[in-house]
């Protein structure tokens, strides 16, 4: 019979900015741009990174490992001083402001498990809430609330894990990507207490956030909307609302028929599904220039699937809405740096019935729809802006929402501290949305890893539905 998993804590703690500059003794408040606004209070954004290490041992953990890692997080702080700080509206501020104190910290957890290593991070079918105990949560009240947490977790003999909750009012996943990448890097090249590395250029952001204009006046537009669905602190001198985020994990039950699972699409796939698409348009003879991307071809594909495994058109007009976050950062005018930590992405839909997903060739309809979508971002990413937000938030349970998450451009699998790549990268956000995770593959052989969350009657019927495609590519 098979021991109990147990997650033992080990230690809570504080990790601030390294104190060896006169930047962390200095007060920091950042304005919110629109873009941020809009996420106010959104659930946290999540990510667990999962790293082998067969001879990690609790002692090595403790003595070595453990302080690498702290001390690399104190020293890339330093850059990045209102991550240790928190998300605050100020009884005398019109708005919410991202505020950094030199007291601040980020919150670590550190902890150790007994589960089974290899099977968390397997690509098969398993529970979600497995993954669960080795992710933070944002510290949070009505009044204020942490920019980031991190847990660490050790696996004895098998490896560790690092987990993180960002908020996402005040970083995207560029920018958590860039922030992990400063940490990953600065511990490798940091291995002994001599004078530190410098950050690579590219790892050096940007917080200025006057490169983001609002010339339609979404911030306010987004900052009433909350006000007005969540109530607002009359007593205050300015109308406030309360900063605890939606959907609080801690008060989300993960149903036990709630799974997760990992599939591939190699690139000679990708090309295939490409190639057949591109040929149902030639045989209809109609002149359609199609954006033909990875991402295009990819999410055609997924989702289709997806909806398929769903139960199809359900026989009563069954409505999708398909959402991705696009990167406004070279959309802007003028452009944004490619290093601005901050959101700088907007998420825009497509629209479909069910039945579209279902024709027999499915696949190619779908991609032209996402095609289109995404040549349209040319007119200007926030046209439409305030009727889009109206429609999704009005979607009733029956529309199928398909949010894709990720972006195989992150490269999740560089994040390597010293000890290695990643074995695994899960971005569990999309427990709570039921979406689709793209990222890159470990081996870095352009291979597409689909990360799904679903009921696990609709998960098995995917994995039925996903390989049987590839042989029927018209389906």
């Amino acid at each position: 019979m098979a021991s109990p998993i147990t997650v033992e804590i080990l230690e809570i703690c504080k990790v601030s900015p390294a104190t060896d500059s006169n930047e962390s003794g200095q007060r920091v408040s950042l304005p919110l741009t629109f873009l941020d606004t809009r996420l106010l209070k959104f659930p946290q954004a999540e990510r667990l990174y999962l790293y082998k290490h067969i001879n990690l041992t609790p002692t090595l953990f403790m003595s070595t490992l453990l302080p690498r890692l702290k001390r690399a997080l104190s020293l890339t702080l330093l850059h990045f001083l209102p991550l240790a700080g928190h998300l605050t509206w100020p009884s005398d501020s019109p708005e919410p402001v991202i505020l950094y104190d030199p007291n601040d910290a980020v919150s670590l957890t550190v902890a150790e498990s007994n589960a089974e290593f290899d099977l968390l991070v397997s690509n098969g079918i398993r529970e979600v809430a497995e993954l669960r105990p080795y992710i933070p949560l944002l510290s949070m009240s009505d009044t204020e609330v942490s920019i980031i947490s991190l847990r660490i977790t050790l696996f004895p003999s098998k490896g560790f894990s690092v987990g993180i909750a960002m908020h996402h009012a005040a970083l995207d996943g560029k920018s958590g990507s860039m922030f992990l990448k400063a940490w990953a890097y600065t511990c490798k090249q940091n291995q002994n207490d001599g004078k530190p590395s410098p950050l690579l250029p590219e790892l050096i952001p940007s917080f200025d956030r006057s490169c983001i204009g609002d010339p339609d006046g979404l911030n306010s537009y987004y900052l009433n909307y909350w006000l007005t669905t969540t109530g607002s602190n009359s007593n205050s001198k300015t109308k406030t609302c309360s900063l605890k985020l939606l959907q609080n994990v801690t008060d989300f039950e993960f149903p036990p028929n709630l799974v997760r699972a990992t599939f591939q699409l190699s690139p000679d796939y990708i090309s295939k599904i490409r190639e057949s698409v591109q040929n149902y348009y030639d045989f209809q003879n109609q002149p359609v220039k199609l954006h033909m991307s990875t991402f295009v071809i990819v999410s055609a594909y997924a989702s289709v699937c997806l909806v398929k495994a769903r139960g199809g058109s359900g026989g009563g007009g069954r409505m999708v809405y398909f959402l991705v976050a696009v990167d406004c950062r070279s959309r802007l005018d003028p452009p944004v740096p490619e290093n601005y930590m901050g959101n700088c992405v907007f998420t825009v839909d497509m629209v479909a019935e069910a039945a579209d997903f279902m024709e027999e060739n499915g696949v190619a309809v779908i991609a032209k729809r996402i095609s289109d979508l995404v040549k349209g971002l040319e007119k200007g990413v926030f046209e439409g802006a305030r009727e889009r937000h109206v429609r999704l938030r009005n979607a009733g349970e029956q529309v199928q929402k398909i949010a894709v998450v990720g972006s195989p451009r992150f490269c999740y699998y560089e994040e390597d501290f010293g000890w290695g790549k990643p074995e695994k990268v899960e971005i569990t956000s999309v427990d709570r949305i039921n979406g689709i995770q793209l990222k890159d593959s470990r081996d870095g052989n352009g291979v597409i890893e689909i990360g799904l969350v679903l009921p696990r009657h609709e998960m098995e019927a995917f994995s039925l539905l996903f390989d049987p495609c590839l042989n029927g590519l018209s389906r």
